[in-house]
């Protein structure tokens, strides 16, 4: 009788896990296709920061070209005042057309000022535009993280056959899942603590 009690009792441990390791395998399974997902949006959100970036760059360039034109004009415009100025028996035509040319440099100084104010708020917005695909860079960063120690944890528990390790890694897995989630939903949620340890 013990030995069919002995029997009875292997069959039920190896029926037990057998249910665990195909609860692993399918925790697994989840939970490796949703990082791969998250993988393929982090490297896509990391082109758009690229080129985000680049675009930043371009108009704080096309800013400073700006700015070098700014200072000409205005240089120039003191330096035709200071030759109008300083011009012996100037006649009233040449002091017209000094003031003209004045003038015009004034403007085009103005003008480049006004421009030069237009391309730093579109510089700006790129590079607030690249912060915020930063914040949902990370988030799939992180979630990929939580989600490689799920894996792990859950390769343990197949090994131990520990059932609290099931919640363990599930609970990994889960928050992983989350920040995952928040990641495609564009949703604020970004733990700095997180953040700072993996950046």
């Amino acid at each position: 009788m013990t030995e069919i009690g002995e029997v009875l009792n292997e069959a039920v441990e190896k029926a037990h896990e057998s249910k665990l390791n195909t609860i692993v395998a399918v925790c697994v399974a989840l939970v490796a296709t949703f990082m791969s997902l998250c993988n393929v949006k982090a490297g896509n959100i990391i082109q758009q920061m690229s080129l985000t970036q680049a675009e930043a760059v371009d108009e704080w360039s096309y800013y400073q070209a700006k700015g070098t034109k700014e200072n000409i004009a205005s240089a120039s415009a003191d330096a035709l005042e200071l030759q109008r100025d300083v011009a012996p028996n100037i006649t009233p035509e040449q002091k017209k057309t000094f003031d003209d040319a004045i003038a015009k440099q004034r403007a085009n100084a103005k003008k480049y000022e006004k421009e030069k104010d237009e391309i730093k708020a579109k510089a700006q917005g790129f590079e607030k535009h690249r912060d915020e695909l930063d914040i949902h860079n990370d988030q799939f960063d992180m979630a990929e993280a939580l989600m490689s120690v799920a894996i792990a944890l859950f390769g343990v528990t197949a090994l131990t056959q520990k059932r609290w390790m099931l919640f363990i890694a599930g609970a990994f897995g889960g928050f992983g899942a989350i920040m995952g989630i928040a990641g495609f939903a564009k949703l604020a949620f970004h733990p700095e603590f997180l953040a700072r340890l993996l950046g």
